[in-house]
């Protein structure tokens, strides 16, 4: 089961993929099935949480800061990862 965005009402958004170091962004969702959701909600990642990049070498693993936590995320993952940038 795909999950949809019905709460983002202003597209178009960005994936995780599209921040820059110290760049700040809204979590919106997931384009993803249930498996991929459950774990990045167990991560801090709900609609509405700012996030902040702080690693983005346009190759290997991200690094972002949600919640006071620092997370890594593979490319492919964080593609499937929705933001807004206007946070």
């Amino acid at each position: 089961m795909h999950h949809s965005f019905t709460q983002v009402k202003h597209p178009p958004y960005n994936s995780l993929l599209d921040l820059k170091p110290g760049e700040r962004a809204t979590f919106l969702g997931i384009q993803s099935g249930r498996g991929f959701w459950g774990r990045m909600i167990a991560m801090g990642f709900t609609p509405g949480v700012e996030v902040e990049m702080l690693q983005n070498h346009r190759h290997g693993p991200l690094l972002v800061a949600v919640r006071g936590t620092f997370v890594a995320l593979g490319r492919g993952e964080a593609a499937r990862v929705m933001v807004d940038r206007r946070a």
